[in-house]
C-alpha cells in the first residue's frame, strides 16, 4: 500500500494536508502535486457540476498515472455516477476513495468490493447521520482515516463553524476508539484570510485532530508548519526518548520529571508527526 493509501505522506508521518483539485482542471493535477500537500484529492463531487461529471471522470481517466498516486472524491452513494466513479477508481494512480456523505458502512463494504480488498477508504463525516454511524462507520474494513466535512455539517445541523467543537471532539474520540489516525479537519473557504486559517489550523489541533483539508495550494505550507511540532517539543520528546533507551527499562527522570509509559508514547508520537 502507497503512502496515501496508508494515510501517511513519503516521510512516513501521518499526513497533514490534504489538497483538493476539482476533476474539471486536469492542467492543475501537476501543480496541486507539486504543492507540498501530503496528500491530493481530485474531486469528482462538489466542484464539479452535474453536467460536467463525465467529463471530469474522463479527464482523470486521461491523466492517470499521475507521478505521485492521488485520492479521489467520488460522488455520493445514490447518486447516478456513484458506480461510474468506483470503476475509475480501479485504476493505477488512484491511492485511495474519498466517500462524500458517508453514513452507512454498509457503503464501504461496496467500496471495497467494486474497487478491490486493498482499497484505502477515506470516509468524509459531513452529516447528523454519519456522525451517528462514525464509530461503525470508521471501524469498517478498509477505512483508513476519518475526513471532517465541517461545510456541509454546518448546512444539517443549521449551526456555524464555531458551534462544531463537541462534534469535532467526537470524530477525535472516535478515531481513537477505531485505532485510526487522528481526523481530518475540514477546509477554510476564506483563501486570502491568514488569520483565519491560522485561527481554524490551532483549533484544530487543540482539539486533537491531526491534519486539515486544504482548497488552495497556498494554504499547504501554514497548515503543513502549525501542525508540525515545534523545535522545543521536539527537542524534549528527544531527551525523552533517547534516556528511556539508556535507562534500558529502568526509571529514568527528564527535566527533573519521571518518564513514565504515557510520557514515552507522547514523545514518540511527536517524534512520529516531525516530518516535512
Amino acid at each position: 500500500m502507497d503512502a496515501a493509501a496508508s494515510g501517511r505522506h513519503a516521510a512516513g508521518a501521518v499526513a497533514r494536508t490534504y489538497l483538493f483539485v476539482p476533476g474539471t482542471r486536469p492542467e492543475r493535477f501537476a501543480k496541486a502535486l507539486a504543492a507540498g500537500a501530503h496528500a491530493v484529492i481530485i474531486d469528482l463531487e462538489d466542484a464539479v457540476a452535474p453536467a460536467d461529471k463525465e467529463t471530469a471522470r474522463a479527464a482523470v481517466a486521461a491523466a492517470l498515472p499521475l507521478p505521485q498516486p492521488v485520492l479521489v472524491r467520488i460522488n455520493a452513494a445514490g447518486t447516478p455516477w456513484f458506480d461510474d466513479d468506483l470503476r475509475l477508481c480501479r485504476r493505477a494512480g488512484i491511492g485511495g476513495v474519498v466517500l462524500p456523505k458517508a453514513e452507512d458502512p454498509a457503503v464501504v463494504e461496496r467500496i471495497r468490493a467494486a474497487v478491490g480488498p486493498d482499497a484505502a477508504i477515506y470516509p468524509l463525516i459531513e452529516t447528523a447521520q454519519g456522525l451517528w454511524n462514525a464509530l461503525a462507520i470508521a471501524r469498517a474494513a478498509g477505512v483508513t482515516r476519518l475526513l471532517f466535512g465541517s461545510i456541509d455539517f454546518q448546512v444539517d445541523l443549521g449551526v456555524a463553524d464555531d458551534e462544531l467543537t463537541h462534534y469535532r471532539s467526537q470524530l477525535v474520540l472516535i478515531s481513537r476508539l477505531a485505532e485510526l489516525p487522528a481526523p481530518v479537519d475540514g477546509v477554510t473557504t476564506a483563501i486570502d484570510d491568514a488569520a483565519a486559517l491560522s485561527r481554524d489550523v490551532a483549533r484544530a489541533r487543540a482539539l486533537g485532530f491531526g491534519g486539515k483539508l486544504c482548497i488552495h495550494p497556498r494554504q499547504v505550507g501554514p497548515v503543513n508548519a502549525a501542525f508540525r511540532p515545534g523545535a522545543d517539543e521536539i527537542a524534549w520528546a528527544q531527551r525523552v526518548v533517547a534516556a528511556d533507551a539508556a535507562a534500558g527499562g529502568a526509571a529514568v527522570a527528564v527535566d527533573g520529571r519521571m518518564v513514565d509509559r504515557p510520557v514515552l508514547l507522547k514523545a514518540r508520537r511527536i517524534l512520529a508527526s516531525a516530518g516535512p
